[in-house]
């Protein structure tokens, strides 16, 4: 089955095609279907964000679309950056300004407060009468410093235990922890069968 991913994201684009191609599904980029959109994110939540995009891809395209919307909820910061983790801090910041900032918010917060979790929420057209939505998450803490030069975004500053955030991670190791992971892994449970 061919899915067209909503995403100008190239980091997602590589784990929705390590995640799905081994299950049988063709990941296609908005570039491989000359669909050149990048959708305003005006949702509250981010199974709303998730929706919004996978339509306008959709109804651009006519194909069977799939789309995520996922960030960093940290509990000390009372679930923040949350449905704004790709926009935190403002405009023109790098991943690693945010992850600093992060860290700068949390200094001298003890480890039993710097509960997080990274949320995905899935959002799958398979036509004009067929919508799903699934929701991962992954629970962690913030580090005090970053860690690994693997992933993306937030991964160096968020500890999937004592020693490794998700940047310390092979591609296939956080896959089967991540939320993103977890999200799609549940979309693939639903769908046997249909394919």
């Amino acid at each position: 089955m061919k899915l067209v991913a909503a995403t100008q994201n190239a980091h997602k684009l590589i784990e929705f095609r390590r995640i799905l191609e081994p299950l049988g599904y063709e990941v296609l980029s908005q570039a491989d279907v000359d669909t050149d959109i990048d959708v305003e994110e005006t949702g509250t939540t981010f199974a709303e964000n998730a929706a919004l995009k996978a339509e306008a891809i959709f109804r651009a395209t006519g194909l069977a679309t799939i789309a995520d919307d996922s960030g960093l909820e940290v509990d000390f910061l009372d679930g923040a950056p949350g449905i704004y983790s790709a926009r935190f801090g403002g405009p023109g910041l790098t991943d690693r300004d945010k992850c600093l900032l992060i860290l700068k918010k949390m200094e001298g917060v003890p480890k039993e407060k710097r509960g997080a979790r990274f949320v995905s929420a899935i959002h799958l057209i398979l036509n004009e009468k067929d919508r799903r939505s699934y929701l991962g998450t992954c629970e962690g803490f913030i580090g005090d410093k970053m860690v690994g030069e693997n992933g993306f975004g937030y991964d160096p500053i968020f500890m999937v235990n004592d020693t490794d955030s998700f940047a310390t991670l092979s591609g296939e190791e956080k896959d089967r922890l991540s939320h993103r992971g977890r999200a799609l892994k549940m979309m693939e449970e639903d769908l046997k069968g249909t394919k």
